[in-house]
């Protein structure tokens, strides 16, 4: 089975600024990481990998250093991986990001099953897995908690729907997007770093692929910007009491009235 996973690195913290023109994150000489989700997905593959044979892919987009969490894919167990980056591509938003990500996946081959993690910590739309499988016109399951079971050209998993649990079939080529519920991800083996440090890692530009209208890509082919982004306002202020519980009820009791709470 050919597994490719799409994972992203995100800042390590919520305090990034937002460049005021663009609406774009302010992502340099900020500390990144792989985005939690996607251990999940690579663990996910992993996984079938074991159960099934076959191979492992990972993908990404963005700047050179995001060889970092490509590394770290390696040391979970990945066998390749491969880096878009292109400053075209900068600024893109949900739909430009997964037609990005689309154009790498039909250039690098053809897979039996795409992995993502449910959504991204930096972006949280849950938005950008459903897009690349709409893009290649193959079917997809979001929010995926339990792989039930694989056959050589189907595969069958449980999906969380808030309010139910709902069982679904989808044939190869598929997507899915995969939560925390799914598994628990393995480390990252020290001794795969050793042996896989020297591992090439490919990196394709906007050159690279069948459609290089840059209309398509970054910020000029994102129909949808940040408008504004603002941090939520913070309310420190606290009270302190003293009094039996009888009058501690009451002080509260009034508080909670006055806040209109009740």
């Amino acid at each position: 089975m050919d597994i490719l996973v799409c994972i992203k690195q995100v800042p390590e913290t919520n305090e990034v600024e937002v460049d005021e023109k663009t609406g774009v994150l302010k992502r340099d000489g900020i500390d990144s990481k792989m985005n939690p989700y996607d251990l999940y997905a690579i663990e996910t593959a992993l996984q079938l990998k074991e159960e099934q044979g076959g191979r492992v892919t990972v993908l990404t987009m963005g700047p050179p250093q995001a060889e970092e969490i490509i590394r770290e894919g390696f040391m979970m167990g990945a066998d390749a991986g491969y880096i878009l980056s292109d400053r075209r591509f900068a600024g893109a938003d949900t739909l430009a990001t997964g037609y990005t990500l689309a154009s790498g996946v039909k250039k690098i081959g053809e897979f039996d099953l795409l992995i993502c993690g449910m959504q991204t910590t930096d972006g949280d739309t849950a938005q950008v897995g459903p897009a690349i499988a709409e893009i290649l016109q193959i079917p997809h399951v979001a929010y995926v908690n339990k792989i039930e079971g694989v056959t050589e050209t189907n595969l069958t998993v449980q999906k969380d729907m808030a309010d139910s649990i709902e069982r679904v079939e989808v044939s190869f080529p598929a997507l899915i997007t995969v939560t925390k519920e799914v598994n628990q991800p393995r480390l990252p083996s020290f001794k795969r770093k050793l042996e896989t440090r020297d591992w090439e890692i490919k990196m394709l530009t906007l050159d690279d692929f069948a459609d290089r209208k840059e209309e398509h890509y970054g910020l000029k082919g994102s129909p949808t910007q940040v408008e504004r982004i603002f941090p939520p306002e913070s309310n420190v202020e606290k009270t302190t009491w003293e009094g039996s519980g009888e009058e501690l009820a009451g002080l509260i009791y009034n508080k909670l009235k006055e806040m209109k709470f009740v």
